[in-house]
């Protein structure tokens, strides 16, 4: 079940208490049929409640969302005169053909809908703030026996305990070198840490006492538990009590005589005082806190917040976005808001991701619902409000600062990669004749090995930038040999077969729940479960890595299908050519054209990605046949050890004990295979698709 779908579950028993002429439009419906130039619905036909509502385009794709204290108001004003909108609202209103929408019970609900239909369809005209780099994170791995400390970026991962973000990696990493000495625990990889307990001896931060070495045996799980505990404390801004503690304990280590131990622990203060130098004090009260700032123009917004807890920064972060309609700062900050803390886990209150306080340049729109939310999700109370005077204020005034020159900083590099795109996408518009700008580019490629192992992958770019989420891979079992042909044949057919399926399972003409097109058209939406299908549109452009012979086994596989309104061509890799089907001369873009370029990305992505797909196929059937005739070995255990090492080089590699030390593998069972694995030698393979000499 999607998001959307479990939270209108939730929401159903709360309509039931809703009129029934409001009731009928609960559930997804039709807004209004397009007559003529214009969807509009029908005067009277949308209720005056709270609720959420989205646009579609022609293909059924969520183009924008949005929420409203009254649906009927809100809708009304996309359908006024054209000439007194905004250019970007002018384009997403022209852009739709219909509209839908949900009707709620209150502003809360409304908040929660609107905020999981945005996560689900991603729509293109919604405002979404993107980091404007990547800031790195300190993080305590406390899902592991022995946890460790590690400085990484992305996303976060559960069973983790996550500090941060900070402004910069090198800063971070000082700071942990300073608090090992204080409390040693550990930090290096697994790899590492199962070595050093193999070894039995520990690595040098064991002998330098930055490290409690458990791989050893010098401290169990349940002493190294409390050091992280500490560590832990210490981060999160319980610094003063640990100082006070450890002062204690230098004044009885001295009154005892215990000289040594009053030096050491006199060291560990000064690391720690050290550390704490790094975070000034900002908010002389002891505040734990979000202060929000933002920097707009008519296109783009940029948004800083520094995270403040125990009155000391702890952390920064910043992003930026595109605006697409007439929205004002409060719709702005509310947006933010919800992209910032509604993610968490509502049946989770977690005081660490919401603050209590949370200082913004201006009050949101929803004040008093997004109040609320922020309260079930912090489980305790939450104050949103403008700081006016004071420390406050004046690091209010920093933050806004610091997303000035964000701002600043980012149209200064990203002006250029606009304009590029766009040009890209014009120049391959004329040069291949197409009648729109290619806005979905699909791409296409073969991978073997000596005709085994043949693999196809197919990416994605949309606007010139790539859609990873959206690539897929192909097992090509219908092909004998090496034919690179007839495999790009199987791929295309495969990928389109699945567009007219969808695209048939899909349209359900006249139905009342607004999933489906009188006019017999697809849509997007799958009317079992509510989400989003992404292949029941085509594209606008299919590239094939390859010259005429490709192109014409792609062109092949279309027309059988019946697929005409796609536009097609190849890339071939010696001379750059672009090959277009039933034509017997290429077309030669300039060496410096942005055209040429993007179609040259497009196709090293899913070259990259086939070879990909392929290396781990050939990496698991090896192992399997090497395996395949060591007695005693079924397949059960053939995939356990495939899933542990990866490949067959780490296998290899592998020592009897680590073999051994797999659940369900004894010292007997790790000799024979080990065995087995040095009477097959190493042999060298040629990959067809690249000329990589590799080992297997």
């Amino acid at each position: 079940m999607t998001r959307a779908a479990l939270l209108l579950s939730t929401l159903a028993p709360t309509l039931e208490h809703v009129p029934a002429a409001s009731l009928s439009s609960a559930v997804p419906r039709r807004g209004g049929q397009r007559t003529g130039p214009s969807y509009r619905p029908a005067p009277g036909s949308i209720p005056d409640q709270p609720g959420v509502y989205r646009f579609s385009d022609a293909q059924g794709r969520v183009i924008y969302v949005g929420k409203a204290k009254s649906l009927r108001s809100r809708l009304n004003s996309y359908f006024a005169d054209p000439a007194s909108m905004l250019s970007r609202t002018r384009s997403m209103v022209e852009s739709a053909s219909r509209v839908d929408w949900t009707v709620v019970h209150n502003e809360v609900e409304a908040l929660q809908l609107e905020y999981s239909w945005i996560k689900e369809f991603d729509p293109r005209f919604n405002i979404k703030y993107r980091d404007d780099k990547s800031y790195p994170w300190l993080a305590i791995t406390l899902s592991e026996e022995f946890p460790r400390v590690m400085v990484g970026r992305g996303a976060k991962r559960k069973g983790n305990r996550y500090f941060g973000p900070y402004a910069h990696a090198w800063a971070i990493r000082e700071t942990v070198d300073l608090l090992l000495r204080v409390f040693p625990m550990r930090s290096c990889r697994p790899g590492v840490f199962k070595n050093h307990r193999q070894l039995g001896r520990p690595c040098l931060l064991g002998y330098i006492g930055k490290c409690s070495a458990p791989c050893v045996g010098r401290i169990d799980a349940a002493d190294h538990r409390r050091i992280v505990d500490d560590f832990c404390a210490f981060v999160s801004g319980q610094a003063a009590p640990m100082i006070k503690k450890l002062e204690a304990e230098m004044r009885q280590a001295s009154d005892a005589l215990e000289f040594e131990r009053a030096a050491r622990l006199r060291d560990d203060i000064g690391a720690l005082q050290q550390a704490m130098e790094k975070n000034a004090v900002v908010l002389r009260d002891g505040t734990d806190a979000d202060v929000i700032a933002m920097a707009e123009d008519p296109l783009e917004v940029a948004v800083q917040i520094f995270h403040v807890r125990g009155g000391r920064i702890r952390g920064e972060r910043g992003w930026v976005a595109d605006r697409f309609d007439d929205s004002g700062s409060a719709f702005l900050i509310e947006q933010f808001l919800l992209q910032l803390y509604a993610d968490a886990d509502p049946s989770v209150p977690d005081p660490a991701t919401v603050p209590r306080e949370i200082l913004v340049p201006v009050l949101p729109e929803s004040l008093d619902s997004l109040t609320r939310l922020l309260t079930e999700r912090r489980g305790g109370p939450v104050e949103i409000r403008v700081p006016q005077r004071g420390d406050k204020r004046a690091l209010m005034d920093t933050v806004a600062q610091n997303a000035g020159e964000a701002l600043i900083r980012h149209k200064t590099a990203r002006a250029g990669d606009l304009s590029t795109r766009n040009r890209a996408l014009e120049e391959l518009q004329d040069a291949l004749d197409l009648p729109t700008s290619p806005l979905r580019i699909e791409c296409f490629d073969i991978s073997n090995l000596q005709g085994t192992e043949v693999v196809g992958s197919m990416v994605v770019f949309e606007d010139g930038l790539p859609r990873k989420n959206e690539y897929r891979r192909f097992v090509i079992r219908h092909v004998d040999g090496q034919n690179d042909v007839a495999a790009m044949h199987e791929v295309i057919t495969r990928r389109f077969r699945r567009l007219i399926d969808d695209r048939r399972s899909l349209t359900r003409g006249g139905t009342p729940d607004g999933y489906g097109d009188d006019e017999g058209g697809p849509l997007l939406i799958d009317p079992t479960t509510g989400a989003p299908r992404k292949f029941a549109y085509a594209p606008s452009l299919v590239v094939v890595d390859g010259g005429p012979p490709q192109v014409a086994a792609s062109a092949q596989a279309l027309d059988e299908l019946g697929i005409s309104d796609v536009a097609l061509c190849g890339l071939a890799k010696r001379l750059e050519e672009v090959w277009l089907p039933d034509s017997d001369e290429p077309v030669i873009l300039p060496r410096s054209s942005e055209g040429l370029y993007l179609l040259q990305r497009v196709r090293d992505e899913a070259h990259r990605f086939a070879i990909t797909h392929h290396r781990q196929r050939r990496s698991k059937s090896m192992v399997e046949s090497v395996l395949d005739q060591v007695p005693g070995l079924g397949e059960v255990r053939r995939k356990v050890l495939l899933s542990h090492f990866g490949s067959l080089k780490k296998l290899r590699a592998a020592s009897v004990e680590e073999i051994a030390a797999i659940p369900g593998f004894g010292t007997k069972t790790a000799m024979i295979i080990k065995q087995a694995l040095d009477q097959q030698p190493e042999r060298e393979s040629i990959n067809t698709a690249t000329g990589e000499i590799t080992s297997i």
